[in-house]
């Protein structure tokens, strides 16, 4: 399952940040980077050595770091600097961070048969806490683009209403295991389907465009981001299986 949600993420971001930096002409020569990483986390994680596996976790974490850190460069030498504004229409700045979660997701898949621990704790509350934050940060990208949106859908307020609750009692399953595991567990299934439910969303949106999708080169662009809604599946997918190993320390 932690493979599983390893490379979902890396999907999302690797078809995310391909159209975005399309949109963007590819201005940036380090813009071809995070596609074609994100492509090689995949790859690794589907078909690759304990070497190659390793390698393309590291070069992942990395680039979704110094991305991070570019992303939050780039808003700040704006007119304006770190304003609302910028913050609204700059790149995304915390979009990056969700390749660096995959190559975690990855490494914690690839080593739970060799060690039980993780960050100096038990793996599945380690696991658990990295989850919490993740979905937070999402919660905080989404919040961000459907506040530019003026929430003009009331269907805009899920992913910023269901996902902070599992991101707050994956807190709590990581700092008190076996506490309303069952609550925890079922909350985050029902945000790996608002998830997928988002991708229909999303693409309702792009209909809605001008053109709708017999126009869809433009409205692809411009419209609801396809891939993004999918990072919420992965975080929850990963968050269930952190309660699996949490179960499976008790026994």
């Amino acid at each position: 399952m932690l493979g599983i949600s390893s490379t979902l993420l890396a999907a999302s971001v690797l078809t995310d940040s391909a159209i975005e930096h399309y949109r963007g002409s590819f201005a940036n020569p380090a813009m071809f980077v995070p596609p074609v990483v994100s492509s090689l986390l995949i790859l690794s994680n589907a078909n690759g050595s304990a070497d190659t596996r390793k390698a393309a976790q590291l070069l992942a974490g990395t680039v979704g770091t110094a991305g991070l850190t570019f992303h939050l460069y780039n808003i700040g030498k704006r007119p304006g600097g770190y304003g609302w504004l910028n913050f609204f229409y700059a790149a995304p700045f915390g979009a990056p961070a969700a390749l660096s979660l995959a190559a975690v997701l990855a490494f914690a898949a690839g080593g739970i048969e060799t060690s039980q621990d993780m960050l100096g704790l038990p793996i599945g509350q380690a696991l658990g806490g990295i989850v919490s934050i993740g979905l937070a940060g999402t919660v905080v990208e989404v919040a961000l683009l459907h506040f530019r949106g003026a929430f003009q859908d009331p269907f805009m307020w899920l992913p910023v209403s269901l996902p902070p609750v599992a991101s707050l009692l994956m807190a709590k399953a990581a700092l008190v295991p076996g506490s309303a595991e069952w609550l925890t567990r079922g909350w985050l299934w029902t945000t790996a389907l608002l998830g997928i439910g988002g991708v229909g969303f999303h693409a309702y949106g792009v209909s809605r465009n001008m053109g709708g999708w017999g126009n869809w080169s433009q409205n692809l662009l411009n419209g609801p981001p396809l891939p993004a809604p999918p990072a919420f599946s992965a975080l929850a997918l990963a968050g269930i299986a952190s309660l699996d190993l949490m179960e499976a320390r008790r026994r």
